[in-house]
């Protein structure tokens, strides 16, 4: 589960960082009929404030109040709902770090010392991370020893261990 917001990778025009934080603030501009708004995300380094365009050239008719009153409050929910937009980190070329912003609740440590443990991961946002870290974490073990495991065959999942998911997975531990 998230513990607060990934940082957005891009980079800075004034120094050498490509890390942006999310500063939770929007700007929302009008120009007659039509609407362009942005969430404003601030360089680490610098302080620099850059734009991620949220809406452009959008008709003032087919804007949601709902969605144009929660801009105007600088809503932090609707900050992490659109981190989590891949339209939006497509349309503005920039990616997520979510190094530190997460954390693994394994609901404690009492299933370990069974022979065989079957185990259902549930993601509560789409946070890109190895399967074998998250393993490796909530079971006690280093990754060298997964990764074992998974050679071994003792270490089984209907999805590919190796690389990154951000969804839903089980996998089933026999020692």
């Amino acid at each position: 589960m998230p513990t607060c917001l990934p940082l957005v990778v891009r980079r800075c025009h004034t120094c050498a960082s490509v890390r942006f934080r999310a500063s939770g603030k929007f700007r929302v501009n009008a120009n007659h009929k039509l609407l362009d708004a942005w969430l404003l995300v601030l360089c680490t380094g610098c302080g620099e404030t850059a734009k991620l365009t949220v809406l452009e050239r959008m008709n003032v008719r087919s804007f949601q109040p709902e969605l144009l009153e929660r801009m105007h409050a600088n809503d932090l929910a609707l900050t992490a709902e659109l981190l989590q937009d891949p339209v939006l980190l497509r349309r503005n070329r920039v990616s997520l770090d979510w190094e530190d912003a997460w954390r693994l609740d394994t609901g404690g440590g009492a299933h370990l010392d069974r022979e065989v443990i079957d185990v259902s991961v549930r993601f509560t946002a789409r946070i890109p991370v190895r399967p074998v870290r998250l393993i490796a974490e909530g079971c006690g073990l280093s990754r060298a020893e997964v990764e074992r495991l998974i050679a071994e065959e003792k270490l089984v999942s209907a999805v590919r261990l190796r690389g990154r998911l951000a969804g839903d997975f089980t996998f089933t531990l026999k020692r």
